[in-house]
């Protein structure tokens, strides 16, 4: 089996996400949990993203999952495209775009054959968050996220950090990458490294920073309850965001097309 078909597989059977809320999968209750957790656990996102600032701008996610940030790009009035290459992602993403009444469209596709999969070229946004780490080649991926840009277009895409808190900890076999065990890929990557690797696919970053450290008690967190571990919890939020800041898991990149296209 290629290894590509094992990404899909793994997916598949577990959608990202998919236990952030125990009510029925589909419901309006399901989907407003798996929302609420998702930003709770990782609020960086929403100011990363900036949802309203693309109200009538068109917009590409890749690996848009089950659908959680599509619903706040389209309720923020975005015109929205997602991809990803889980067809049970899609399938629940839209059923949440179903239940809620919210308009979109959605293409199942692997990154490193998007530009076969979209043919539409003037995307204001393109973004990706925690989705190219997972795909066999990432330098494939971006040339490919290269050809769909435009000049104009701004790439917004987090990728894990190798000099990060959880790395340390998983180098230690405390941790692991993903929540579900065995996830066939997972890289990870220096600010060199990205900058590096979004050069060469004629890609140039913008800016580059760190965030994210989840610092919950993982039996508790399992049970829907936030507690934090002895170490965190007596630490100040002034040091843990400073901690953050150069030991966080994401890598939050902004980037640009230096080719005309």
């Amino acid at each position: 089996m290629e290894l590509i078909e094992e990404v899909v597989q793994f997916w598949d059977k577990r959608p990202c996400n998919l236990k952030h809320s125990s009510k029925e999968i589909g419901s309006k209750e399901y989907f407003k949990e798996v929302s609420e957790r998702r930003y709770f656990v990782e609020p960086h996102i929403k100011s990363f993203v900036n949802f309203p600032e693309w109200k009538g701008k068109k917009v590409l996610e890749i690996g848009c999952g089950i659908g959680t940030d599509a619903h706040e790009f389209v309720k923020n009035g975005a015109i929205y495209t997602g991809t990803d290459i889980s067809q049970s992602s899609i399938d629940i993403a839209r059923k949440r775009f179903s239940t809620f009444n919210l308009q979109g469209e959605f293409v199942r596709c692997d990154v490193e054959s998007l530009s076969k999969a979209i043919t539409l070229n003037d995307f204001d946004l393109i973004y990706s968050f925690g989705v190219i780490h997972h795909t066999p080649s990432i330098e494939n991926a971006l040339s490919e996220i290269a050809k769909i840009a435009k000049t104009k277009t701004l790439i917004k895409i987090m990728i894990y950090a190798r000099y990060s808190w959880k790395q340390a900890l998983m180098n230690a076999g405390l941790d692991q990458p993903e929540a579900q065990f065995g996830c066939p890929v997972a890289n990870t990557y220096s600010k060199e490294d990205a900058n590096k690797l979004f050069k060469n696919a004629g890609l140039q970053i913008k800016n580059i920073s760190q965030d994210h450290i989840f610092p919950y008690s993982i039996k508790e967190y399992k049970n829907y309850e936030y507690v934090l571990e002895p170490h965190f919890a007596s630490m100040s939020k002034e040091v843990f965001s400073a901690l953050k800041s150069q030991l966080g898991w994401h890598l939050l990149i902004d980037a640009k097309n230096i080719k005309q296209t």
